[in-house]
């Protein structure tokens, strides 16, 4: 008798939920009731792109290699970053000095350093400055073995007011006397970018 009770109780329950869910409409599981409907609106999303500010401190330190050279090289700004303004000049220097992993006396000499830059605003990409290039004026080039370094500023034209970052690619071509007194030299090549976010005015 008590097994027979319960099993109407939880019929009435069944059936008063089904009742309920009839009344709140189509249930989420019923596709075919949902289509009947009409198109639901596809939802619209915006990607958000986040740019790393590589001076956002003031200054980055990097470690590049170029076979046997290892060239470490520290880029920072005598103008404050806050005051990067894209329709300004802004000024970007560079200190580069080179050690070897074998080292017999070799010198280790840079002749000639080109920074390219790629200019992006809120929808891609935007004119750009010339390549700006050193190239030295001394052959081989410019002894920059420890304890000797290079160092340059280049100066980043205005862009356009839109511009939101920048992204600048430097090569340093560099020449490794073959021996401690040899007049031939092997050349390699390092390759870096450093990308700087523009604040708006």
């Amino acid at each position: 008798m008590t097994r027979t009770g319960r099993g109407i109780v939880v019929v009435a329950a069944g059936s008063a939920l089904v009742l309920a869910l009839a009344a709140c409409g189509t249930p989420p599981w019923d596709q075919s009731g949902a289509a009947t409907g009409g198109a639901t609106p596809s939802p619209t999303s915006t990607r958000i792109v986040v740019v790393h500010n590589d001076l956002q401190t003031g200054s980055t330190k990097r470690t590049l290699k170029a076979g046997d050279i290892t060239l470490d090289v520290t880029y920072f700004s005598t103008l404050d970053i806050g005051r990067w303004y894209a329709d300004a000049n802004k000024p970007l220097s560079l200190t580069a000095v080179a050690s070897l992993g074998t080292d017999v006396g070799q010198g280790v000499y840079l002749s000639k350093v080109t920074m390219t830059t790629t200019v992006r605003g809120p929808k891609g990409a935007l004119p750009a400055p010339a390549a700006q290039v050193d190239q030295s004026t001394v052959p081989p080039g410019y002894f920059i073995k420890q304890p000797f370094s290079y160092s340059q500023t280049f100066v980043v034209p205005p862009v356009a007011p839109s511009a939101t970052s920048a992204t600048f690619s430097i090569v340093y071509e560099l020449l490794l006397q073959t021996g401690a007194s040899s007049s031939t030299y092997a050349k390699e090549t390092a390759s870096d970018s450093v990308t700087v976010t523009f604040p708006a005015r």
